[in-house]
């Protein structure tokens, strides 16, 4: 048996053979010696000890501002804006691009995709950061209702923001990239024209109401049930703040279906482009392709890009490689084509 020293010595062989051999080491030396499923109660005392290695503040960075957003209840979504430099994209006004980060709906802020926004606005449009709200202070189901919100909010604030209201794409990761598939179906039953959906990562189906692995109809998710990365017992993790058992029925009688599970809206035609990202060692990997072949068969433009080797965490891990910086590049590429800013 291999010792606790080896690189993987914890990773089933089966994941251990496809994951790219940084991330191997990155997991030995760092990602293993974190904390695993604490509480909810010590992650909001202490957000600052739990957050991703690469969560930043960017908060006094050049042409960044936060501006709060009055959802549908009347409750305050923070959401911080990164506005490109003028000496390299223009005067504006400036395309938009709404994200949404990830965290099973119940962790993650405004530090989480700090470094994917000061990026993304390389691409000359206007990022929007949305802090939802999470699981379990507040029921699932409000944070698309906050999406929702912020997406209008940027429509009406367009002349203080210094956008174009009509050039706006949404995007996120996992559980982000769940929010932008509600959003594409809220934004072309509303008659919002959406440049692009990006998802990296997203969950498709209502897997963290799931009792065990084999729930999911797609292999994936059983094939990396017990990988390095969003293995199932954090999956579980997120469902028993979002999906408790004594407020399942209440849940599901609040909302459609398909904001449940976006694989199962009614109607995928008419939808806007989508870039949907997966990781090759990702649970979630099946299912949000899956999506992505229901967006095809519906007529939709649809681009789907599998990262071999990769995690499901890839964008927030700190290694400096050419699959990390591909991920940057294919994001502000399709930012820039979706919104005709390519050269």
């Amino acid at each position: 048996m291999a010792s606790q020293e080896e690189p993987g010595s914890t990773i089933p062989p089966h994941i251990l053979s496809k994951l790219n051999p940084d991330f191997v080491l990155f997991f030995r030396d760092v990602l293993s010696k974190r904390p695993r499923d604490v509480s909810v109660e010590e992650l909001r005392a202490h957000p600052e000890k739990y957050r991703a290695p690469t969560a930043i503040d960017t908060s006094n960075c050049e042409r960044v501002a936060d501006y709060e957003v009055t959802s549908e209840d009347g409750a305050t979504v923070p959401v911080r804006v990164y506005h490109p430099d003028p000496d390299k994209h223009g005067d504006g006004p400036y395309p938009v691009h709404m994200n949404h980060h990830g965290g099973g709906f119940v962790i993650g802020d405004l530090f989480t995709d700090g470094h994917l926004c000061l990026s993304m606005r390389e691409a000359g449009v206007v990022i929007v950061d949305v802090n939802y709200r999470h699981c379990p202070e507040t029921m699932f189901g409000k944070a698309f209702q906050d999406a929702w919100a912020a997406l209008n909010w940027v429509i009406t604030s367009a002349t203080k923001l210094n956008i174009n209201p009509s050039s706006i794409s949404v995007g996120g990761i996992s559980a982000g990239g769940n929010i932008s598939f509600v959003l594409q179906h809220m934004a072309r039953d509303a008659g919002l024209p959406l440049k692009l959906c990006l998802a990296s990562v997203p969950p498709a189906t209502e897997c963290i109401s799931y009792d065990s692995p084999t729930d999911s109809p797609y292999p994936s998710f059983s094939e990396f049930a017990y990988g390095p990365v969003l293995p199932w017992d954090r999956i579980k993790y997120f469902g028993q703040s979002c999906f408790p058992a004594e407020k399942r029925d209440e849940i599901r009688k609040m909302w459609p279906e398909w904001w449940l599970a976006p694989i199962k809206a009614p109607n995928f035609k008419g939808l806007c482009p989508t870039f949907i990202r997966t990781a090759e060692c990702d649970m979630l990997r099946d299912e949000g392709e899956a999506y992505g072949l229901k967006l095809v068969e519906g007529g939709n433009k649809v681009t789907i890009k599998r990262y071999l080797g990769a995690v499901h965490t890839m964008m927030y891990l700190l290694l400096e490689n050419e699959q990390r910086r591909s991920y940057d590049e294919d994001a502000i590429r399709a930012l820039r084509e979706a919104h005709g800013l390519a050269k």
